[in-house]
């Protein structure tokens, strides 16, 4: 938020709430789509598209990592501005349905439908910046909108050429546009031309609160993908002796997933009830980018399993099965800033390696076996988890970023 005093009352001068709004948890709605989309892609990656599975995964890692950049940025214009601003609700509506327009258009991004998915992604990502172009003249955030658009832009030119020419060339063009948005958000943005000073140096402060609230919804959204995953699979043809057994593994992991979340304990650093700049959301951004894209592998190999339950077992399931909880492990243990005098845990690291070094002896095994494994392995994790901080301050109940 921009207070210097002698600026006119307007979008750089409000402040963002300390609680996510109801039109921000209807945004949200959509994400409910989107990944049920995304995990339809990593279930077809493991099917019907076997015989391409590494450039297959490859573009669905490619949507996810975009569809992400929309979410978060987002998440941070709210935390950042009031979002209960018509002009910033407006945004908030536009940048909603054009995420439901791409979630449409993903199972033939690349094919048919790449100049939509292309164009739409760009109009959502340069629009942004644009708005904030306008909406900050005369204040101090203003060289900063600009130097966002410029990389935005640049990127954009590199989307639509990818929808236009197609084939390898669509897959390249669309790489490197999304390289250059990740590199723009880990480095603020720089222009030769333009002082590179961030958030934090210009005033704008980011509402540490907001921003956590809005990472913890989004994180039960993803939750929901595994229930809705086995859930779906178990309907039909019904409960059959290994479908239970799933069923019960992904209830048992989603417990573990929300314990570990929402009740690790970061060493003995205590936490701040507000931060500046953008700082913390990118790494908060790079860490729940692990924890949901874990989620999402989690929910697709008990689906998988529960509606092919027969051995053998495939190394690409096997992969999924444990290489999910490993990412959302190592993703939830960088959500905790390290410093000097408080090292950041190990206990998930821990978890992490176990899972890893159990995994390959599990293509000797049913495929109802390897779930019922990695639950048990998470309950393990979990409480090893809670027992190494029995002597800290207390569970957290909500991540502070």
């Amino acid at each position: 938020m921009l207070t210097r005093a002698g600026f006119p009352r307007g979008l750089g001068d409000s402040r963002s709430t300390s609680s996510a709004t109801v039109l921000e948890l209807l945004f949200d709605i959509v994400y409910v789509f989107a990944l049920a989309r995304l995990a339809g892609r990593v279930a077809d990656d493991l099917t019907i598209v076997r015989h391409t599975l590494l450039s297959e995964a490859g573009q669905t890692v490619l949507f996810f990592t975009a569809m992400w950049m929309i979410w978060s940025l987002n998440a941070l214009l709210s935390s950042t501005y009031d979002p209960r601003r018509p002009d910033l609700q407006a945004v908030l509506l536009a940048t909603m349905f054009g995420t439901l327009v791409l979630a449409v258009t993903l199972p033939q991004a690349f094919g048919q439908r790449g100049v939509i998915f292309a164009c739409t992604y760009v109009v959502i990502q340069v629009g942004r910046p644009i708005f904030l172009v306008f909406a900050l003249r005369g204040h101090p955030g203003h060289a900063f909108a600009l130097r966002v658009l410029t990389w935005h832009t640049a990127s954009g030119v590199l989307w639509i050429s990818g929808g236009i020419s197609g084939g390898l060339g669509r897959g390249i063009f669309w790489t490197l546009a999304l390289a250059i948005e990740l590199v723009g958000a880990a480095t603020d943005w720089p222009l030769p031309w333009l002082r590179s000073r961030g958030l934090g140096r210009i005033g704008v402060t980011v509402s540490q609160e907001h921003l956590a609230e809005r990472y913890n919804q989004f994180f039960m959204i993803a939750l929901a993908e595994v229930v809705l995953e086995a859930g779906a699979a178990v309907s039909f043809p019904g409960f059959t002796t290994g479908g239970t057994i799933t069923l019960v593994a992904a209830f048992v992991t989603v417990v573990a997933f929300w314990r570990i979340y929402f009740y690790h304990v970061g060493s003995g650093r205590a936490p701040t009830a507000s931060g500046q700049g953008v700082q913390l959301s990118r790494w908060a951004s790079y860490s729940l980018l692990l924890i949901v894209g874990g989620i999402i592998c989690t929910a697709v190999g008990f689906g998988q399993i529960i509606e092919d339950p027969h051995p053998p077992i495939d190394w690409a399931l096997v992969a999924i099965v444990f290489g999910g909880p490993v990412l959302f492990l190592i993703g939830r243990s960088f959500l905790e800033r390290e410093s000097r005098n408080a090292p950041r845990c190990r206990a998930l690291f821990f978890g992490a390696t176990v899972l890893v070094v159990a995994a390959p002896p599990m293509v000797l095994v049913p495929p109802v076996a390897v779930a019922a494994v990695a639950a048990v392995i998470l309950a393990g994790i979990t409480v090893f988890d809670q027992r190494a901080h029995q002597r800290g301050r207390g569970p957290e109940t909500n991540p502070t970023l």
